[in-house]
């Protein structure tokens, strides 16, 4: 049977998620981000049980197939942008329409209608975030990261970072508060202008 959970985001949540499936002596096939096979079909008390469990954990079950779509459109942007140093060789839109098996349209204007900022949108914020996480760690400069992100230079990443965040990378490193958004905010508030 397979469940969909919100806001797994990391290997640490993967490892969150088990727990609360081994609570259940749930035997399960895979645990991916936002996405579990368990071998069991659960009866509806043991589906409530697991949704409060996983909510005491800061998860969500979901049930909605168009939040379902959301989540994995989210999941595989983040895995890209977070955790992914590999380059898609193919147009985005192509290879997000491939993994999920819709027309990239379809995706988009789902995507658009749900969080309120298009997909580009959503990519950018989380590049900006990563940028920040890169900068703050100090173990890349400005041209590295611009080369580990994707961009064509590191004018892009300079003008479009300004753009979204109102200051220069090189400014933000000289911050004492350096604020970041989490993973799972990222979207749910400030938009790239």
């Amino acid at each position: 049977m397979k469940l969909f959970i919100k806001y797994m985001l990391s290997n640490h949540c993967k490892l969150a998620v088990k727990e609360e499936l081994r609570k259940l002596d749930l035997h399960f096939v895979f645990v991916d981000l936002g996405e579990v096979e368990v071998m069991e079909t659960l009866s509806s008390p043991q589906i409530e049980v697991l949704r409060g469990g996983l909510l005491a954990a800061g998860f969500e079950l979901m049930d909605d197939k168009r939040a379902v779509l959301i989540e994995k459109i989210k999941n595989i942007i983040i895995q890209m942008v977070h955790h992914s140093d590999e380059l898609i060789k193919t147009n985005f839109s192509d290879y997000l329409a491939e993994k999920l098996h819709h027309d990239y349209t379809y995706l988009s204007n789902l995507f658009t209608e749900v969080q309120g900022i298009t997909i580009t949108q959503f990519i950018i914020l989380n590049k900006i975030e990563r940028i920040k996480e890169l900068i703050i760690y100090g173990e890349l400069n400005l041209t590295e990261i611009s080369y580990k992100l994707h961009y064509s230079s590191v004018a892009h990443l300079s003008n479009q970072f300004k753009k979204v965040t109102g200051i220069s990378p090189s400014d933000f490193k000289q911050l004492k508060n350096k604020v970041r958004i989490s993973i799972d905010d990222i979207g749910n508030s400030a938009q790239p202008a």
